[in-house]
């Protein structure tokens, strides 16, 4: 399976409380719910197919929390298409606390080897392994180099507050575009291969 993630993702990078106010407010965040009612029907459609391919999910265990308590439990979103596609196929959750999984078909990567596990489950034959939010894990999985697609849906937005996707300080990644568009909002898609280290000028 090729392992790809999409990530919601401010101008200035912020990850956090894309979806809810509510959603997430540690670290005194305030300013959630920035992508609700951000993109139009083609990234909506877009971003519904791309759930929709899917092989298997993989998250980690804050996002899988979230989505276990929304597409997972609430009937009107398990009958939209993505919630649909989220109960029908299998899911993986990287945790070292969870261990007894509410949402059916779930299968915990306990610590132990975890990039092993992953590239075990990438060399099973199919589709995507799918990475939905969880910033930490799709940190993570880029520094292993697992991920073989990365999608950014950039919102129009500067929060100024917020965990973002890339730390301050980190290692570095050169990346290839294999896609992107901008929608009738001003919402971008892109879509990335990783491809190396970057190449630096020559000091003088």
């Amino acid at each position: 399976m090729k392992l790809t993630t999409m990530t919601q993702v401010t101008i200035d990078g912020v990850i956090q409380g894309n979806g809810a106010a509510s959603d997430d407010r540690s670290n005194g965040f305030e300013r959630g719910g920035w992508a609700r009612g951000k993109g139009d029907d083609e990234t909506r459609t877009f971003i519904t197919q791309t759930y929709q391919r899917a092989e298997a999910f993989l998250f980690g265990r804050r996002t899988y929390e979230l989505f276990a308590g929304s597409w997972g439990s609430i009937d009107q979103m398990r009958a939209h298409p993505i919630g649909v596609a989220l109960n029908e196929a299998p899911k993986y959750v990287a945790s070292t606390t969870l261990t007894a999984p509410r949402w059916e078909d779930t299968t915990v990567l306990h610590g132990g080897d975890l990039a092993a596990a992953i590239s075990e489950l990438k060399a099973k034959p199919g589709g995507e392994l799918q990475v939905h939010g969880s910033g930490a894990l799709t940190r993570w999985l880029l520094e292993n180099d697992l991920v073989d697609e990365m999608t950014l849906i950039v919102i129009p937005v500067i929060l100024g507050q917020g965990a973002r996707l890339f730390p301050e300080a980190g290692p570095d990644l050169a990346l290839d575009l294999v896609e992107s568009r901008v929608d009738s909002k001003g919402v971008t898609i892109q879509v990335y291969r990783p491809a190396g280290r970057p190449q630096y000028a020559p000091t003088a």
